[in-house]
């Protein structure tokens, strides 16, 4: 009974899972929910977010269209240093009436602050990158955010929203007349303005016009350039504004550079078989130009959240495998995006930060919030948090996933090996002494198991839960969800590793009957030899699939730690006498410890034989 029960089991699943989870948090990722540990190991898609997931959250305003004029405006990051060129020649923004309302738009329509970190000596905003970046470039040209407020006060507002995609705010310019300033998405502002100001003169918003600025901001927006457009209008009651009949000023096209590691992160999914796809708000030509700088978008369709509103639920599941891109899309879509990937069987991992994200977040398997950007009903609504909102933790924790998965089937291939080989010896031993010559006589007593239970299923067992992933890891399909972790190679190894366990030990057992030797030293031959072959497996059952030697014969230094400290405890029940008459054992001397060794060798190649055996009948199933 004690040999039949993996009675470590629950104590190893506990401190695995638990071990997993430090890890990735160090890696970034925080996990919220203990299932999210093996849910991400079978991860078939990561559906992410693009601004601060796989860019690096840092906007940057690089051109500005008013009035027939394309400025390109110099300068990296937050800090307010640059220049505005016409025709690459430096001018005085604030010389020009059009530029200037451009920017007092920019700099009043916004809730974010620019602000110097005097401890690290940089500059930072509070608030989003996209109106950071207009606060920014206000500020290259003079005019201090702070300063326009109290000139100009905020009477009331139109908050942004995913279905608007667009903001207004009311201001008051003088003692009875206010000004309602808007951005939002270019086509949108562009549609909702039926007048243009144009050098100081609001005229007529001609179809000519409009189709020329449309085609201006797709030429921004094909160079990955996150395009904004930028409106006023008089109004006469500040409390009953509304987002239409806007007079249209000019556009801004700024960037936000993809972050470094993610181009590595995303070859890493599709070396593991796992799709990565882009949802964004911005535009499909900036979207696209993004995911092709990534290597995210390939041979696979882009489509906008209106197209996908044309499309029929069966339509849209027949084309969502190729879709890569989701361009303009609300938090809306994205539900919908989950359930038709689910529909497909497919394992979704879904990004998102914001309020209305949290339906979809809940529906993905695996919901991922961000730590530093996201909501509180995001964060509560997901499985894991990244604390740095980067793509490449979410990757780094599926590969941690991949990899506790992996370890808790070794430790159960060692440990229900290791049982089995204990109970086939006592039963062949019990079943077929006469044939053997052993007499009934039983090669090992209770507290021989019991030792050989405490010494080989607990530091050992332990050892292998935090054993480093295999070098494959990455390089595999994603396992299916409803797979069992007793797969044929598993069972395989864990029969043929009982199996010789047995034959070896009964060897030794009957040999030492036959040639005369007592009782006591029979089971105190078979005592050690049963101790180090399970040491020895534990070394085997490291991976399931490949060779010890290509994986390292010492890459587990804890292993190596739990076999010498569990040995350590053993000698002593062989020299010292009062544990000798308690435990049934004798001090071998040489010649004896030579047998043992070398019976208990014998499960080396056994085990690295029958693994490239089964490596070689089991190919699509090891390989998937």
């Amino acid at each position: 009974a004690v040999a039949a029960v993996p009675e470590a089991l629950p104590a190893v699943v506990t401190i695995s899972l638990a071990i997993g989870v430090q890890r990735m948090v160090k890696r970034h990722a925080l996990v919220r929910r203990l299932p999210a540990v093996e849910t991400l190991g079978c991860t078939t898609i990561i559906c992410s977010d693009k601004t601060g997931t796989l860019t690096q959250d840092q906007m940057t305003i690089r051109q500005i269209y008013t009035g027939d004029k394309l400025v390109e405006v110099s300068g990296v990051g937050y800090e307010p240093k640059g220049s505005f060129l016409l025709n690459t020649r430096i001018f005085e923004p604030l010389q020009d009436v059009h530029l200037e309302m451009l920017l007092r738009i920019g700099n009043l329509c916004n809730d974010s602050h620019l602000h110097l970190e005097e401890a690290e000596g940089r500059w930072q905003i509070k608030g989003d990158p996209t109106e950071g970046a207009l606060l920014v470039a206000a500020a290259k040209a003079g005019v201090i955010h702070e300063s326009e407020r109290r000139q100009y006060p905020r009477i009331s507002e139109i908050p942004f929203s995913s279905e608007t995609k667009m903001m207004t705010t009311v201001h008051r310019t003088d003692a009875d007349k206010y000004v309602a300033y808007s951005k939002g998405a270019s086509e949108v502002i562009i549609e909702h303005s039926q007048r243009i100001f144009n050098g100081g003169v609001v005229q007529e918003f001609t179809a000519a016009e409009r189709g020329k600025i449309l085609g201006i901001a797709q030429d921004m927006a094909s160079q990955g350039l996150r395009v904004l457009g930028l409106a006023y209008k008089p109004v006469a009651q500040p409390n009953e504004v509304s987002d239409q009949d806007l007079v249209f000023v000019g556009l801004v096209g700024m960037i936000d550079p993809p972050r470094d590691e993610v181009k590595g992160a995303i070859k890493l999914c599709d070396q593991a078989g796992i799709k990565s796809v882009m949802i964004t708000g911005d535009h499909k030509l900036t979207a696209m130009a993004i995911a092709r700088e990534l290597g995210l978008l390939k041979d696979g369709l882009a489509i906008t959240g209106a197209e996908l509103d044309k499309l029929s639920d069966r339509e849209f599941e027949d084309v969502v495998d190729q879709v890569q891109v989701y361009a303009r899309v609300s938090p809306a879509h994205k539900l919908r995006v989950v359930e038709a990937l689910a529909k497909k069987g497919h394992v979704v991992a879904m990004t998102g930060d914001g309020v209305n994200d949290a339906p979809a977040l809940k529906k993905a398997d695996i919901g991922i919030a961000m730590g530093i950007n996201g909501t509180d009903v995001s964060k509560e609504a997901a499985d894991m948090v990244l604390t740095d909102d980067n793509f490449a933790s979410i990757v780094a924790a599926v590969e941690e996933g991949r990899g506790l998965y992996d370890n808790i089937k070794k430790y159960l291939m060692y440990l229900l090996s290791s049982n089995l080989g204990e109970i086939l010896v006592m039963s062949v031993a019990v079943l077929f002494g006469g044939l053997l010559g052993t007499g009934g006589s039983l090669p090992l007593i209770a507290i021989q198991i019991l030792w050989v239970n405490l010494a080989t299923d607990g530091l050992p067992a332990i050892a292998l839960a935090v054993d480093p992933a295999a070098p494959d890891i990455m390089k595999r399909r994603p396992r299916p969800r409803n797979e069992s972790i007793f797969t044929r190679p598993v069972l395989g190894l864990i029969t043929i590793g009982g199996v010789w366990s047995m034959i070896v030990n009964v060897a030794i057992f009957v040999w030492a009957i036959r040639t005369g030797k007592s009782l006591i030293e029979a089971q105190g031959l078979v005592f050690m030899t049963l101790i180090l072959i399970q040491f020895i497996k534990a070394f085997n059952y490291r991976s399931d699939r490949l060779s010890l030697f290509k994986i390292g014969i010492l890459g587990n230094k804890w292993l190596i730690a739990a076999v010498l400290v569990s040995f350590g405890m053993t000698v002593p029940i062989l020299y010292v006498p009062v544990l000798q008459e308690v435990f049934h054992t004798y001090p071998l001397p040489l010649v004896d410890w030579v047998i043992v060794l070398v019976s208990a060798a014998t499960i080396f190649p056994v085990l690295e034989i029958s693994k490239l055996l089964i490596r070689r009948l089991s190919a699509p199933e090891l390989n998937r």
